[in-house]
């Protein structure tokens, strides 16, 4: 009979074969949620996109230069808007980690 050159798979592996490991999940779960920040100029949701997800190019409104597929980035909404949370979250933008740290509050 011939040998087979996959490994023996432990025998009672709690964790079906599909399943990705313990510290993925974990990861996956807190980068989907949106962080909330306040600011002078207001209340925030922020939600990091991973290298992975980012597919699109957009423009970052603090620079006004490209954040190009697979570069991590920033989408932010506000939280208190005037016109609620439909419109917030359809306000949202895409910013650079960096552009949204050092953003400055003056009008």
């Amino acid at each position: 009979m011939p040998r087979s050159n996959r490994p023996n798979r432990p025998r009672g592996s709690s964790r079906p074969k599909w399943a990705a490991p313990p510290g993925e999940d974990l990861e996956r779960s807190r980068v989907g949620l949106p962080l909330r920040e306040t600011a002078p100029d207001g209340e925030w949701s922020v939600r990091r996109i991973t290298e992975r997800n980012a597919a699109k190019t957009y423009t970052c409104p603090g620079c006004n230069s490209f954040i190009l597929p697979g570069i991590a980035h920033l989408v932010v909404w506000r939280e208190d808007s005037l016109f609620g949370p439909e419109a917030a979250l359809a306000d949202r933008r895409h910013w650079h980690v960096r552009c949204w740290q050092t953003r400055s509050f003056r009008y």
